[in-house]
């Protein structure tokens, strides 16, 4: 008998299905060590040693591996196909050799890139061994990462207080997002004029014309710049008359995108199914591990981190056959499509993202996924059978026109198209085609060269250019891809970790910097500009690929890097934190001393009149403050307009002043306490104080939202069965509303004020009943099943006394704070119950021993 390694208990399940008695397959849940998150993990003096640590739930899994393959033949480590399996597959061999689990066993590395019957048992038939070149290219990133963000993140601390971390990736990526928000801010808008003519033909077909030339003049898009020029324009074509100079056809062709990779998957799943690059990937996750489809395990598509466009041969015989079948002859080319990648540093060796097996058409598998699986398995069978698809055919029609009034010439531009063969087109349709969709469907009535036209009206219409876009998790992907920096897998956690450090907030699927982030961004680039520099960075990622190809040692690439880093790194150290607020005040003043409304100098204090304004570092993090301090005392929150009057800021601490309370005149304030911030009613060990609940920002408080805040708990009403009064608040797990001791979640604080008598006595109702099972001692109604565990036995996702918790047998792990309990997955339960029970010291928590009656003891006093 042979042990296989995977990372998943859902892998593992599927394949052990395939290979049958003669394996076992064992899961390592994912990397199995890792750096300690402490000082001293990656040692440069010692050629750059790395330190590295064993959790405990790892732990006894890795004791599990050991102990099958001491009694087993071989050992075959069958770990994802890139750069992170290897290195998975890699700790799992180095722990067992250090454990001396292996002796003369053979060792083997299987890669496949579906998990398929036939990918598995072809991948077990062509072993290799480790990939020692891709090895070290992880190891390199993990420890420039560690040398990153261990030895600038305390930088930040010591320099900026109030800054989380910065990171080699992560900083870059963030740079990018408040260089987008300088960019908005220097913004100046441009007026400009459109002049459309409605004409008709002598048939009496309409149609719309642009104006494209004036007086033999090409006329770009900003040159009528104002009512005055564009009333005389159309002063002139309203008495002029118009003739068809030309009408020309011209077909064309549009072919389809290449199959999904990572980041397009990210891009298109975000725009088209509004899931985060974090969703996506775990909602990809499970249709590469693995769904039942009726009795039958399989993989329903390729492995989801890859950059590379291209497909198997095999897989593109069955694509075209598919299309054959589901769409027609007539949509088939022929000869079959190939794609080349375009982004830097790509890696063609990787497959693209693809259904496993085409004929498992959406439809088909659909009763056997759920929503979001659903969704996202159509867009990627979609795209990748579009790929191999015919062309769209495409008419193109453009009539030129020239309107005469007198001497004066002007010329205007018809366009329309048609599309006359759809092509892939019937299959997927992407951003371009969807952006340009009405211009394909515009048709042009039959208009003849050289005949007159009929002017139907003239329409002028006022605009004003616009600023470019904030990045959306889509574009920020894409963004970071065509300039080489990251690599697939690490796109969706970047954009966490910037959300999780409050560096940038999410509205309505756009990333906005926050002070903190600019503040972060503004000081590493003043101080440390190299290492947020995009080709540095790029750069960076090149030579960690040609490591992976055997091409550089790893090590010298760390030497050379460290050499600079470090010596920069010991510069700041003589930095003054007034250096540092001097740099910051230039770096963000469109930020820090925004223009006022009656046009005084923004950096003059507006209480005092002499005094300079100047970021100003607390404890919580930077506000706006005056140079006259103590005795002057305004102050404000970095990022607030500086509108307000002399008395606007006026508090300790950075505190904002709101108003007062209408009942008890004392004044409401937004101050940042450990815990972010909060909205305070009066002074001293008496004030009344609320978080801010999540989804509410600082910025977007005002005293309206303050006073309701602290109105909290408010009562509802009385309780129609108990006479009880119902209240409705804002706890340490969110909004609730409370009878006679049973809280019931509610959705959002919107709920709190809004919520009436009869809707707070639903769910008080529905909570009751789902507690029914706890109060006579057994246990709360399953919210969720996720499936079974390994070791037998269903897992589940309940909500208890304190809050939502997995639930396997008798071990209950409470969820992460903040953690959607609908959002839990399998692997993400199996993980915090195997850390439960790894606390508890076995498989199910010991019954406690009864205590023994404490005996006495007399201790002798000192003198």
């Amino acid at each position: 008998m042979d042990v296989v390694v995977v990372e998943s208990p859902a892998k593992a399940k599927t394949i052990n299905k395939y290979l049958g008695r003669n394996y076992k397959v064992l899961a390592s849940f994912g990397h199995v060590r890792d750096l300690p998150a402490k000082d001293g993990s990656v040692k440069p003096d010692e050629d750059f040693s790395m330190s590295w640590a064993v959790d405990s739930a790892s732990s006894k899994r890795l004791a599990d591996i050991a102990k099958a393959v001491k009694d087993a033949d071989g050992l075959i480590l069958a770990t994802d196909p890139d750069r992170e399996g290897e290195a998975i597959s890699w700790h799992v061999l180095e722990v067992l050799k250090q454990k001396r689990a292996l002796k003369d066993k053979k060792v083997s590395r299987v890669v496949f890139n579906a998990i398929t019957k036939n990918s598995v048992l072809d991948a077990m038939a062509h072993p290799r061994e480790i990939d020692e070149p891709l090895v070290d290219a992880y190891l390199a990133r993990r420890a420039l990462d560690y040398l990153v963000g261990f030895t600038l993140s305390p930088v930040l601390w010591r320099k900026l207080p109030g800054a989380r971390s910065a990171g080699r990736v992560q900083s870059v990526a963030l740079r990018l997002v408040c260089d987008r928000e300088a960019e908005i801010e220097r913004f100046v808008r441009e007026e400009y004029w459109n002049i459309v003519a409605i004409l008709a033909t002598p048939r009496k077909d309409t149609f719309e014309a642009r104006l494209t030339a004036y007086e033999g003049k090409k006329l770009q898009k900003l040159d009528i710049k104002n009512k005055e020029q564009a009333d005389g324009i159309k002063a002139m074509l309203e008495g002029a008359s118009f003739r068809a100079l030309s009408v020309e056809a011209k077909p064309t062709k549009r072919n389809p995108a290449p199959p999904f990779t990572t980041s397009t998957l990210q891009q298109a799943a975000s725009s088209r199914l509004g899931f985060s690059a974090n969703r996506t990937m775990q909602v990809a996750q499970r249709l590469y591990e693995g769904v039942d489809l009726g009795g039958e395990t399989a993989g329903l598509i390729t492995y989801m981190r890859t950059d590379g466009v291209q497909m198997a041969p095999e897989a593109i015989d069955a694509a075209r056959a598919a299309i054959g079948k589901e769409f027609g002859q007539n949509y088939l080319p022929e000869k079959p499509r190939f794609y080349s990648v375009k982004a830097k540093n790509a890696q063609e060796a990787h497959e693209a993202i693809r259904p496993t097996d085409f004929f498992r058409t959406p439809a088909s598998v659909r009763q056997y996924l759920d929503a979001d699986q659903a969704r996202l398995y159509e867009l990627v069978w979609k795209r990748a059978i579009a790929s191999q698809m015919n062309a769209a055919e495409i008419e193109r029609t453009t009539v030129e026109i020239e309107a005469l009034n007198g001497s004066r010439t002007a010329n205007l531009r018809a366009v329309g198209s048609v599309i006359r063969f759809d092509g892939f087109i019937a299959a997927y349709t992407d951003q371009r085609d969807e952006d340009s969709e009405d211009e394909e469907n515009r048709r042009l009535p039959d208009i003849r060269q050289g005949e007159a036209l009929v002017r139907e009206q003239i329409n002028a219409t006022q605009h004003t250019t616009e600023p470019p876009p904030r990045y959306s998790e889509a574009s920020l992907i894409k963004k970071l891809e065509e300039l080489g920096i990251g690599r697939p897998s690490t796109y969706a956690a970047t954009l966490k970790t910037l959300e999780d450090r409050e560096y940038v907030q999410i509205d309505k699927r756009r990333l906005i910097p926050q002070s903190k982030g600019r503040l972060v961004t503004a000081f590493l680039e003043s101080f440390f500009d190299k290492y947020v520099e995009y080709d540095f960075t790029a750069d960076l990622e090149e030579k960690l690929d040609e490591i992976s190809d055997g091409k550089l040692a790893w090590k010298d690439v760390l030497r050379d890097f460290w050499k600079d880093f470090s010596a920069h790194v010991d510069e700041t150290k003589e930095l003054r934190v007034t250096d540092v607020l001097d740099a910051l005040n230039e770096e963000l003043a469109p930020l820090v001393f925004p223009a006022r409304e009656d046009g005084s100098d923004p950096r003059i204090c507006p209480k005092c009149g002499t005094g300079n304004l100047s970021l100003k570092l607390g404890k919580y993090g930077a506000f706006v403050g005056c140079s006259n301090y103590p005795e002057c005392g305004y102050t404000r929150q970095l990022g607030e307009n500086g509108n307000g009057d002399a008395e606007a800021g006026g508090l300790e601490n950075g505190a904002k002043a709101l108003g007062k309370d209408p009942y008890t005149a004392e004044e409401i304030t937004l101050r940042s306490g450990r815990f972010g911030p909060y909205v305070q009613r009066g002074e001293g060990k008496e004030a009344k104080r609320s978080s801010l609940p999540k989804g509410w920002t600082a910025e977007s408080i005002d005293h309206e939202k303050a006073l309701a805040l602290l109105s909290l708990p408010r009562d509802v009403g009385k309780h129609p069965e108990t006479a009880k009064m119902i209240s409705a608040g804002l706890g340490r797990y969110g909004p609730f509303v409370l009878h006679d001791g049973t809280y019931a979640n509610l959705e959002s604080i919107e709920d709190v004020f809004s919520i009436g008598l009869n809707r707070a006595v639903s769910v008080i109702a529905e909570k009751q009943a789902k507690g029914a099972g706890a109060r006579r001692g057994g246990t709360p109604a399953a919210l969720k099943e996720l499936g079974d565990h390994p070791d037998g036995g269903k897992i589940t996702v309940r909500d208890g006394k304190y809050g939502p918790y997995v639930n396997w047998e008798k071990v209950n792990a409470t969820l992460p704070k903040g953690k959607d309990p609908q959002a839990v997955t399998i692997e993400e339960a199996l993980a915090l119950i195997a850390e439960k029970a790894g606390k508890s010291g076995g498989r199910k928590p010991a019954r406690k021993a009864a205590k023994k009656p404490a005996t006495k003891k007399t201790a002798k006093k000192k003198d």
